[in-house]
């Protein structure tokens, strides 16, 4: 709510600059869990069948993952 009181219109700047606060905190979050689901889910396929190639590959597969959810949902 604004000092007086009302909620915003949707097109003022206060709602500009809440939308602009979700995505940067949106953004960052979407990166780091993609990488760390499925770089979680590399490491334990590393340790079940005794590789140690898939930790970095999950990690990558995450990230390129969560880049597109990003332009995606973001950058169109």
């Amino acid at each position: 709510m604004s000092e007086e009181g009302h909620r915003p219109d949707p097109g003022s700047d206060e709602s500009d600059h809440r939308g602009f606060a979700n995505a940067a905190w949106s953004i960052p979050s979407y990166i780091l869990s993609g990488m760390a689901v499925y770089g979680g889910l590399g490491w334990l396929l590393d340790r079940w069948l005794g590789t140690s190639a898939l930790f970095p590959i999950g990690v990558l597969v995450g990230l390129a993952l969560a880049l597109y959810l990003v332009y995606h949902r973001y950058g169109r």
